[in-house]
Protein backbone atom coordinates (compact mmCIF):
# COMPACT_ATOMS: atom_id res chain seq x y z
CA UNK A 1 0.00 0.00 0.00
CA UNK A 2 2.95 2.26 1.09
CA UNK A 3 4.62 1.92 -2.41
CA UNK A 4 1.72 3.10 -4.20
CA UNK A 5 1.47 6.09 -2.43
CA UNK A 6 4.85 7.89 -2.88
CA UNK A 7 3.75 11.00 -1.40
CA UNK A 8 4.07 11.75 2.02
CA UNK A 9 3.23 14.36 4.16
CA UNK A 10 7.19 15.79 4.15
CA UNK A 11 6.80 15.30 0.13
CA UNK A 12 3.41 17.64 0.07
CA UNK A 13 4.97 20.04 2.33
CA UNK A 14 8.20 20.44 0.19
CA UNK A 15 6.10 20.86 -2.94
CA UNK A 16 3.97 23.81 -1.15
CA UNK A 17 7.12 25.38 0.60
CA UNK A 18 8.58 25.35 -2.99
CA UNK A 19 5.29 27.26 -4.51
CA UNK A 20 6.00 29.57 -2.15
CA UNK A 21 9.09 30.57 -2.46
CA UNK A 22 8.36 30.79 -6.38
CA UNK A 23 5.81 33.10 -5.66
CA UNK A 24 7.99 35.66 -3.60
CA UNK A 25 10.78 35.29 -5.70
CA UNK A 26 8.10 36.74 -8.60
CA UNK A 27 6.68 39.44 -6.23
CA UNK A 28 10.33 40.70 -5.38
CA UNK A 29 11.49 40.59 -8.81
CA UNK A 30 8.14 42.44 -9.99
CA UNK A 31 9.10 44.86 -6.92
CA UNK A 32 12.43 45.31 -7.78
CA UNK A 33 11.68 46.05 -11.57
CA UNK A 34 9.09 48.83 -10.52
CA UNK A 35 11.22 50.28 -8.41
CA UNK A 36 14.44 50.15 -11.23
CA UNK A 37 12.38 51.69 -13.64
CA UNK A 38 11.07 54.36 -10.58
CA UNK A 39 15.00 54.90 -10.20
CA UNK A 40 15.33 55.47 -13.96
CA UNK A 41 12.99 58.18 -13.80
CA UNK A 42 14.72 59.82 -10.60
CA UNK A 43 18.16 59.43 -12.17
CA UNK A 44 16.32 61.33 -15.72
CA UNK A 45 14.55 63.48 -13.41
CA UNK A 46 17.75 64.65 -11.69
CA UNK A 47 19.87 65.01 -15.30
CA UNK A 48 17.29 67.41 -16.97
CA UNK A 49 16.90 69.26 -14.17
CA UNK A 50 20.75 69.58 -13.54
CA UNK A 51 21.28 70.39 -17.07
CA UNK A 52 18.86 73.32 -17.69
CA UNK A 53 18.92 74.68 -13.77
CA UNK A 54 22.37 73.73 -12.91
CA UNK A 55 21.25 72.73 -9.12
CA UNK A 56 19.83 69.91 -7.81
CA UNK A 57 15.95 69.43 -7.41
CA UNK A 58 13.92 70.21 -4.02
CA UNK A 59 12.54 66.55 -3.39
CA UNK A 60 8.75 68.05 -4.16
CA UNK A 61 10.34 69.23 -7.72
CA UNK A 62 11.74 66.16 -8.19
CA UNK A 63 8.54 63.52 -7.25
CA UNK A 64 6.70 65.68 -9.84
CA UNK A 65 8.85 65.53 -12.64
CA UNK A 66 9.12 61.87 -12.15
CA UNK A 67 5.33 62.19 -12.47
CA UNK A 68 5.95 64.06 -15.65
CA UNK A 69 8.16 61.79 -16.95
CA UNK A 70 6.09 58.81 -16.24
CA UNK A 71 2.65 60.15 -17.64
CA UNK A 72 1.22 61.93 -20.36
CA UNK A 73 3.62 64.75 -20.52
CA UNK A 74 6.86 62.72 -20.03
CA UNK A 75 10.24 64.05 -20.29
CA UNK A 76 9.51 67.26 -21.62
CA UNK A 77 7.01 68.40 -19.14
CA UNK A 78 9.81 67.16 -16.56
CA UNK A 79 12.05 69.57 -18.48
CA UNK A 80 9.47 72.61 -18.73
CA UNK A 81 9.05 72.29 -14.95
CA UNK A 82 13.04 72.58 -14.44
CA UNK A 83 13.16 75.69 -16.03
CA UNK A 84 10.74 77.69 -13.60
CA UNK A 85 13.80 77.26 -11.34
CA UNK A 86 15.03 81.08 -11.06
CA UNK A 87 19.02 79.65 -11.29
CA UNK A 88 17.77 78.09 -15.27
CA UNK A 89 17.76 82.24 -16.10
CA UNK A 90 19.89 83.52 -13.87
CA UNK A 91 23.02 81.18 -14.63
CA UNK A 92 22.18 78.78 -17.22
CA UNK A 93 20.84 81.56 -19.73
CA UNK A 94 22.76 84.11 -18.74
CA UNK A 95 26.06 81.78 -19.42
CA UNK A 96 24.20 80.72 -22.75
CA UNK A 97 23.76 84.68 -24.00
CA UNK A 98 26.70 86.46 -22.48
CA UNK A 99 29.46 84.94 -24.69
CA UNK A 100 27.61 86.71 -27.69
CA UNK A 101 27.93 90.08 -26.03
CA UNK A 102 31.51 90.48 -26.32
CA UNK A 103 34.51 90.24 -28.98
CA UNK A 104 36.42 87.60 -26.64
CA UNK A 105 32.74 85.22 -26.56
CA UNK A 106 33.73 84.53 -22.88
CA UNK A 107 31.27 83.97 -20.68
CA UNK A 108 32.95 85.64 -17.60
CA UNK A 109 31.16 89.30 -18.90
CA UNK A 110 28.71 91.04 -17.08
CA UNK A 111 25.08 90.59 -17.33
CA UNK A 112 23.80 93.55 -19.75
CA UNK A 113 21.02 94.59 -21.57
CA UNK A 114 21.86 92.33 -24.38
CA UNK A 115 21.67 89.43 -22.16
CA UNK A 116 18.69 90.65 -19.79
CA UNK A 117 16.75 90.95 -23.42
CA UNK A 118 17.57 87.28 -23.96
CA UNK A 119 17.00 86.28 -21.03
CA UNK A 120 13.76 87.96 -21.36
CA UNK A 121 12.85 87.09 -24.37
CA UNK A 122 13.03 83.08 -23.36
CA UNK A 123 11.05 83.12 -20.52
CA UNK A 124 8.21 85.00 -22.29
CA UNK A 125 8.04 83.06 -25.26
CA UNK A 126 8.74 85.68 -27.65
CA UNK A 127 9.76 84.27 -31.01
CA UNK A 128 13.46 84.31 -31.53
CA UNK A 129 12.75 85.40 -35.27
CA UNK A 130 12.39 89.02 -33.28
CA UNK A 131 16.03 88.87 -31.87
CA UNK A 132 17.68 90.49 -34.61
CA UNK A 133 14.61 93.39 -34.99
CA UNK A 134 12.35 93.84 -32.25
CA UNK A 135 11.78 96.95 -30.42
CA UNK A 136 12.59 95.52 -27.16
CA UNK A 137 14.48 95.92 -24.20
CA UNK A 138 14.50 93.81 -20.82
CA UNK A 139 15.43 95.98 -17.17
CA UNK A 140 14.01 95.67 -13.48
CA UNK A 141 11.82 98.33 -12.12
CA UNK A 142 12.21 99.80 -8.72
CA UNK A 143 14.37 96.40 -7.40
CA UNK A 144 15.77 97.13 -4.04
CA UNK A 145 18.36 94.14 -2.48
CA UNK A 146 20.71 94.72 0.39
CA UNK A 147 18.74 97.86 1.19
CA UNK A 148 19.69 99.67 -1.65
CA UNK A 149 17.58 100.72 -4.86
CA UNK A 150 19.03 99.40 -8.14
CA UNK A 151 20.31 102.49 -10.28
CA UNK A 152 18.05 103.11 -13.49
CA UNK A 153 18.41 101.84 -16.89
CA UNK A 154 20.92 104.09 -18.15
CA UNK A 155 22.10 104.62 -22.63
CA UNK A 156 25.76 105.43 -20.40
CA UNK A 157 26.68 102.82 -18.34
CA UNK A 158 25.72 99.29 -17.50
CA UNK A 159 25.47 100.22 -13.91
CA UNK A 160 22.00 99.01 -13.53
CA UNK A 161 22.45 95.77 -15.02
CA UNK A 162 25.55 95.11 -12.67
CA UNK A 163 23.90 95.48 -9.86
CA UNK A 164 21.08 93.30 -10.59
CA UNK A 165 24.07 90.59 -10.51
CA UNK A 166 25.90 91.71 -7.75
CA UNK A 167 23.00 91.38 -5.48
CA UNK A 168 21.44 88.25 -6.91
CA UNK A 169 18.26 89.59 -8.25
CA UNK A 170 16.08 87.08 -9.36
CA UNK A 171 15.40 87.89 -13.14
CA UNK A 172 12.68 85.28 -13.61
CA UNK A 173 10.42 87.26 -11.46
CA UNK A 174 12.01 90.99 -11.67
CA UNK A 175 12.72 91.86 -15.54
CA UNK A 176 10.27 93.40 -17.15
CA UNK A 177 10.01 94.56 -20.86
CA UNK A 178 10.26 97.73 -22.15
CA UNK A 179 10.53 99.41 -25.68
CA UNK A 180 14.36 100.32 -26.72
CA UNK A 181 12.73 103.88 -27.75
CA UNK A 182 11.02 104.55 -24.28
CA UNK A 183 14.60 104.34 -22.37
CA UNK A 184 16.89 105.48 -24.98
CA UNK A 185 14.88 107.09 -27.47
CA UNK A 186 15.58 105.27 -30.82
CA UNK A 187 13.41 105.44 -33.13
CA UNK A 188 11.07 102.17 -33.53
CA UNK A 189 12.70 102.33 -37.51
CA UNK A 190 16.37 102.47 -36.06
CA UNK A 191 15.74 99.47 -33.27
CA UNK A 192 17.19 96.25 -34.30
CA UNK A 193 16.66 93.99 -31.70
CA UNK A 194 19.80 93.07 -29.42
CA UNK A 195 22.11 94.48 -32.58
CA UNK A 196 20.87 98.10 -30.83
CA UNK A 197 21.05 97.32 -27.26
CA UNK A 198 23.72 99.43 -25.37
CA UNK A 199 25.98 96.29 -24.65
CA UNK A 200 26.25 95.09 -28.78
CA UNK A 201 26.56 98.58 -29.56
CA UNK A 202 29.86 99.07 -27.15
CA UNK A 203 31.22 95.84 -28.19
CA UNK A 204 30.65 95.58 -31.88
CA UNK A 205 29.54 99.38 -33.25
CA UNK A 206 32.69 100.83 -31.23
CA UNK A 207 35.52 102.63 -33.86
CA UNK A 208 36.08 100.19 -36.64
CA UNK A 209 33.76 99.99 -39.80
CA UNK A 210 30.48 98.42 -38.19
CA UNK A 211 32.03 95.10 -39.75
CA UNK A 212 32.29 93.86 -36.76
CA UNK A 213 28.59 93.85 -35.59
CA UNK A 214 27.88 92.29 -38.76
CA UNK A 215 30.58 89.66 -38.70
CA UNK A 216 30.01 88.45 -34.70
CA UNK A 217 25.95 88.89 -35.40
CA UNK A 218 26.94 86.15 -38.12
CA UNK A 219 28.79 83.98 -35.97
CA UNK A 220 26.78 83.89 -33.19
CA UNK A 221 23.00 83.65 -34.41
CA UNK A 222 23.83 81.70 -37.98
CA UNK A 223 27.03 79.54 -36.64
CA UNK A 224 29.07 80.85 -39.54
CA UNK A 225 31.61 82.78 -40.07
CA UNK A 226 32.93 84.93 -42.81
CA UNK A 227 35.14 81.94 -44.09
CA UNK A 228 32.24 79.72 -44.42
CA UNK A 229 30.70 82.13 -46.43
CA UNK A 230 33.08 83.24 -48.45
CA UNK A 231 31.91 83.27 -52.57
CA UNK A 232 34.76 85.16 -55.03
CA UNK A 233 31.44 84.61 -57.31
CA UNK A 234 29.48 87.77 -56.25
CA UNK A 235 29.86 91.02 -57.74
CA UNK A 236 32.46 93.47 -55.86
CA UNK A 237 30.83 96.61 -57.19
CA UNK A 238 29.57 97.38 -53.32
CA UNK A 239 33.32 96.72 -51.49
CA UNK A 240 34.21 100.06 -49.91
CA UNK A 241 37.14 102.26 -50.55
CA UNK A 242 39.44 101.13 -47.69
CA UNK A 243 40.06 97.38 -49.09
CA UNK A 244 43.05 97.28 -50.87
CA UNK A 245 42.27 95.44 -54.57
CA UNK A 246 46.06 94.49 -54.83
CA UNK A 247 47.31 94.12 -51.25
CA UNK A 248 50.86 93.61 -51.32
CA UNK A 249 50.73 94.94 -54.75
CA UNK A 250 49.44 91.50 -55.80
CA UNK A 251 45.75 91.85 -57.25
CA UNK A 252 45.08 88.06 -57.17
CA UNK A 253 45.12 88.05 -53.32
CA UNK A 254 42.02 90.33 -53.63
CA UNK A 255 40.58 88.54 -56.10
CA UNK A 256 40.61 85.05 -54.52
CA UNK A 257 40.66 86.23 -50.84
CA UNK A 258 39.36 89.69 -49.61
CA UNK A 259 37.04 90.09 -52.50
CA UNK A 260 35.02 86.40 -51.37
CA UNK A 261 34.04 88.05 -47.98
CA UNK A 262 33.60 92.03 -48.74
CA UNK A 263 31.56 91.05 -51.99
CA UNK A 264 28.79 89.66 -49.71
CA UNK A 265 29.39 91.20 -46.11
CA UNK A 266 29.49 94.93 -47.51
CA UNK A 267 26.28 95.16 -48.98
CA UNK A 268 24.67 93.91 -45.71
CA UNK A 269 26.95 95.77 -43.32
CA UNK A 270 25.80 98.95 -44.84
CA UNK A 271 22.55 98.51 -42.92
CA UNK A 272 24.50 100.08 -39.56
CA UNK A 273 25.82 103.11 -41.54
CA UNK A 274 24.06 105.49 -39.18
CA UNK A 275 25.62 103.68 -35.92
CA UNK A 276 28.24 104.62 -34.05
CA UNK A 277 28.99 103.97 -30.00
CA UNK A 278 30.46 107.16 -28.38
CA UNK A 279 33.44 106.12 -25.95
CA UNK A 280 33.20 109.24 -24.73
CA UNK A 281 29.59 109.27 -23.59
CA UNK A 282 29.39 105.64 -23.06
CA UNK A 283 26.53 105.84 -25.77
CA UNK A 284 25.06 104.42 -28.87
CA UNK A 285 24.51 107.35 -31.58
CA UNK A 286 22.23 106.93 -34.39
CA UNK A 287 22.40 109.77 -37.03
CA UNK A 288 19.34 108.84 -39.16
CA UNK A 289 20.34 110.30 -42.89
CA UNK A 290 24.27 110.86 -42.41
CA UNK A 291 26.59 107.98 -42.67
CA UNK A 292 28.53 107.81 -40.04
CA UNK A 293 32.66 108.92 -40.90
CA UNK A 294 33.62 105.68 -39.96
CA UNK A 295 31.87 104.11 -43.25
CA UNK A 296 34.79 106.27 -45.37
CA UNK A 297 38.01 105.68 -43.28
CA UNK A 298 41.00 105.20 -45.74
CA UNK A 299 39.10 106.44 -48.42
CA UNK A 300 42.55 106.80 -49.93
CA UNK A 301 43.10 103.14 -50.36
CA UNK A 302 41.29 102.60 -53.55
CA UNK A 303 39.30 105.64 -54.33
CA UNK A 304 37.42 104.06 -56.64
CA UNK A 305 35.71 101.72 -54.53
CA UNK A 306 32.30 102.02 -52.81
CA UNK A 307 30.99 105.16 -51.40
CA UNK A 308 28.46 104.43 -49.16
CA UNK A 309 25.61 107.13 -49.63
CA UNK A 310 22.38 105.65 -47.19
CA UNK A 311 21.78 102.50 -45.31
CA UNK A 312 20.35 100.37 -47.86
CA UNK A 313 21.08 96.89 -48.10
CA UNK A 314 21.59 94.05 -50.25
CA UNK A 315 21.88 90.78 -49.90
CA UNK A 316 24.04 89.55 -52.82
CA UNK A 317 24.04 85.78 -50.75
CA UNK A 318 20.90 84.74 -52.27
CA UNK A 319 22.38 83.55 -55.41
CA UNK A 320 25.52 81.32 -55.53
CA UNK A 321 26.69 79.23 -53.15
CA UNK A 322 25.22 80.87 -49.62
CA UNK A 323 21.55 80.77 -51.29
CA UNK A 324 21.80 77.27 -49.20
CA UNK A 325 21.58 79.18 -45.83
CA UNK A 326 18.24 79.10 -46.55
CA UNK A 327 16.89 82.67 -47.39
CA UNK A 328 13.14 83.51 -46.72
CA UNK A 329 11.66 83.48 -50.31
CA UNK A 330 8.63 85.73 -48.87
CA UNK A 331 11.32 88.42 -48.26
CA UNK A 332 12.24 91.27 -50.35
CA UNK A 333 16.55 90.53 -50.27
CA UNK A 334 17.15 94.47 -49.68
CA UNK A 335 15.98 97.32 -47.49
CA UNK A 336 16.94 100.11 -45.74
CA UNK A 337 18.22 99.94 -42.27
CA UNK A 338 19.27 97.34 -39.44
CA UNK A 339 15.99 96.02 -38.83
CA UNK A 340 14.86 94.76 -42.49
CA UNK A 341 18.29 93.75 -42.51
CA UNK A 342 17.91 91.87 -38.58
CA UNK A 343 14.75 90.24 -40.30
CA UNK A 344 16.21 88.75 -43.61
CA UNK A 345 18.85 86.73 -41.39
CA UNK A 346 16.73 85.89 -38.46
CA UNK A 347 14.33 84.29 -41.27
CA UNK A 348 16.88 82.08 -43.03
CA UNK A 349 17.11 78.28 -42.50
CA UNK A 350 20.83 78.77 -40.69
CA UNK A 351 19.71 81.19 -37.98
CA UNK A 352 16.76 78.62 -36.70
CA UNK A 353 19.26 75.84 -36.85
CA UNK A 354 21.92 78.00 -35.19
CA UNK A 355 20.05 78.57 -32.37
CA UNK A 356 18.55 74.50 -32.16
CA UNK A 357 22.30 73.95 -32.16
CA UNK A 358 23.05 75.90 -29.35
CA UNK A 359 19.96 74.61 -27.33
CA UNK A 360 21.37 71.13 -28.18
CA UNK A 361 24.68 72.11 -26.96
CA UNK A 362 23.18 73.31 -24.01
CA UNK A 363 21.38 70.34 -22.76
CA UNK A 364 23.74 67.86 -24.07
CA UNK A 365 26.86 69.44 -23.20
CA UNK A 366 27.95 68.47 -26.90
CA UNK A 367 27.25 69.48 -30.20
CA UNK A 368 25.77 67.28 -32.46
CA UNK A 369 28.00 64.13 -33.00
CA UNK A 370 26.37 61.45 -35.76
CA UNK A 371 23.29 61.01 -37.71
CA UNK A 372 21.18 60.44 -34.98
CA UNK A 373 21.91 63.61 -33.66
CA UNK A 374 21.85 65.85 -36.88
CA UNK A 375 18.38 64.61 -37.55
CA UNK A 376 17.28 65.36 -33.79
CA UNK A 377 18.29 68.86 -34.82
CA UNK A 378 16.95 69.21 -37.85
CA UNK A 379 13.56 67.77 -36.68
CA UNK A 380 13.92 70.15 -34.15
CA UNK A 381 14.63 72.93 -36.27
CA UNK A 382 11.27 72.30 -38.38
CA UNK A 383 9.08 72.67 -35.65
CA UNK A 384 10.97 75.46 -34.25
CA UNK A 385 10.23 77.64 -37.53
CA UNK A 386 6.49 76.38 -37.37
CA UNK A 387 4.06 75.21 -34.79
CA UNK A 388 7.22 76.06 -32.57
CA UNK A 389 7.16 79.93 -33.39
CA UNK A 390 10.31 80.07 -32.63
CA UNK A 391 9.39 79.96 -29.13
CA UNK A 392 12.86 78.22 -27.25
CA UNK A 393 11.57 77.11 -24.00
CA UNK A 394 10.32 74.37 -25.85
CA UNK A 395 13.86 73.64 -27.94
CA UNK A 396 15.50 73.29 -24.44
CA UNK A 397 12.90 70.96 -23.25
CA UNK A 398 12.83 68.51 -26.65
CA UNK A 399 16.65 68.71 -26.04
CA UNK A 400 17.17 67.97 -22.21
CA UNK A 401 14.88 64.96 -23.10
CA UNK A 402 16.54 63.53 -26.21
CA UNK A 403 19.77 64.05 -23.55
CA UNK A 404 18.39 62.85 -20.10
CA UNK A 405 19.83 59.07 -20.80
CA UNK A 406 18.09 55.66 -20.36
Amino acid sequence: MGNKHPLTCDAVSVRAHSKIVATLIITISCVLLANSALADARDQAKRIHDRLAGVMPSETVLNEMVNDINGSGGPQAAAMRAMNNPSFYNVTLKNWATPWTNRDQTVFAPLNDYTATVIGMVRDNIGFDQLLSANLVYHANGVVANSQMAPNYSTANNAHYQFLEDNGVDLMAELVSDTQTNVSGLPDAATAGVMTTRAAAEAFFVAGTNRAMFRFTLLNHMCTDLEQVKDITRSPDRIRQDVSRSPGGDSRIFMNNCAGCHSGMDPLAQAFAYYNFDEASGQLVYTPGTVQPKYFINGETFSPGYVTPDDGWDNYWRTGQNQLLGWDSGLPGSGSGAKSMGEELAHSQAFASCQVKKAFKLACLRDPVDAADRQKVNDMTAVFKTSGAYQMKPVFAEAAAYCMGT
